[in-house]
């Protein structure tokens, strides 16, 4: 089965910024950057990655700050630059964005069951439908993955892109994307095959 993998991938989740801090969503590119705390959780990473003695033959990184702030002290690491793929954006949050998560619980009392409950469409917000998202996202992946085949990866993205990258490559619901929780400055990773992908690992945070 070894011999039949496509590509490896290591998910990486950006840094923790002050909205992460807050439970605040956010779409934006330019902001927030990360914080002390994002800082010191890739750095930590970084250790865990030189500790293993992680592989990799290319780095890639959706164009926020966050996550290029992050990419960057990995690719240092590893002593090469990194990819920036434009399409691997967070999901649009609509009016929700810059919203806390208290405050989108009380301003749209529904609204996080009726993502649940209705994945297919746009929320209550003029959100991206969690269908669409992980459609795009999917869409994206795969195109990462055929470039790299028999290549080891790591991508630096948003922690809900790895939600969406784990329910593609899975084939799982649209309406279980808010139930895997991924942690600012955890990693992931997937093995994708011909026919099928494999989760080695999911949120891991060093300790």
């Amino acid at each position: 089965m070894y011999f039949n993998r496509k590509c490896k991938v290591t998910f990486i989740a950006h840094g923790a910024t002050i909205y992460t801090e807050e439970a605040r969503f956010s779409d934006s590119l330019n902001y927030p950057p990360l914080s002390e705390l994002g800082v010191e959780e890739i750095t930590n990473l970084i250790n865990y990655l030189k500790a293993r003695g992680v592989k990799n033959d290319a780095i890639y990184a959706s164009s926020s700050v966050r996550t290029a702030q992050s990419a960057m002290m990995i690719s240092k690491v590893f002593k090469q630059d990194y990819n920036v793929v434009e399409e691997l954006t967070t999901r649009e949050c609509g009016s929700w964005n810059g919203l806390t998560l208290e405050q989108v619980q009380e301003k749209y009392p529904n609204g996080l069951k009726y993502v649940i409950e209705n994945p297919e469409k746009e929320t209550l917000a003029g959100a991206e439908s969690s269908v669409a998202f992980i459609e795009r996202i999917g869409k994206v992946i795969d195109q990462i993955v055929n470039e790299n085949i028999g290549n080891r990866i790591i991508i630096v993205t948003h922690p809900e892109v790895i939600q969406a990258a784990i329910c593609s490559a899975l084939k799982i619901n649209a309406d279980k994307l808010p139930k895997f929780y991924i942690r600012t400055g955890s990693a992931t990773q997937i093995s994708y095959y011909e026919d099928f992908a494999s989760l080695v690992y999911s949120d891991y945070v060093p300790v």
